[in-house]
């Protein structure tokens, strides 16, 4: 009778321990399926801060909206430009998935002095140590246009990588829709050596 006893017990228990784990597998493929995504960086936009092949979490869900300085994903298919008048309007693109920092939020004005490659954002000139070179090329988005409000629902961003990088500058792109942005990069999961927060 003990021997029948201590069986059951240990079959509850390993009962118990597979429902644990299977509760635990369906929640974090909940968490990564709604919450989280994964991303291989494709390109040279953001060097040095991302290189390609490095392996990034995303945060899809994001509690909070997205400012200067934020690394995102987006998924473009169509370029946001400003008419003579000041107002928006879109132009169709190639559809591309793009990893930029944001430089500037609904509301905030952008201005560049590509002679000097220097970027003002609000009338204040930023620091940019995690630039790789300075920012002197015009891409054609808003030549003539400086300094340019960002509109209400959209973001100015650019590639790390000032002189390889197509973003917010450029015809095709303008700026970003906050609806067309899949999250915010968290985390370098890969390579093992650079394993880390993204800033």
């Amino acid at each position: 009778m003990k021997t029948g006893k201590a069986g059951s017990g240990l079959l509850s228990k390993a009962v118990d321990f597979l429902e644990t784990l299977l509760v635990t597998f369906f929640v974090i493929v909940m968490i990564f399926t709604y919450c989280f995504r994964v991303y291989i960086v494709k390109g040279e936009s953001m060097e040095n801060t991302l290189v390609q092949g490095d392996t990034v979490i995303v945060e899809t869900m994001p509690f909070f909206r997205y400012s200067r300085g934020d690394i995102i994903i987006a998924d473009i298919d169509s370029a946001h430009l400003l008419d003579d008048s000041g107002e928006v309007y879109e132009k169709a693109c190639s559809r591309k998935t793009v990893v930029k920092r944001v430089i500037a939020s609904e509301g905030q004005s952008v201005d560049i002095d590509f002679d000097r490659g220097k970027v003002f954002v609000d009338g204040k000139e930023l620091t940019e140590d995690y630039t790789s070179g300075l920012t002197h090329s015009d891409e054609g988005a808003f030549t003539g246009k400086y300094p340019v409000t960002v509109p209400k629902g959209y973001l100015f961003v650019m590639g790390d990588n000032r002189r390889n990088s197509l973003d917010s500058r450029s015809y095709d792109i303008g700026f970003v829709s906050v609806d067309s942005v899949v999250g915010k990069v968290l985390f370098r999961a890969a390579p093992a050596q650079k394993i880390g927060i993204v800033k």
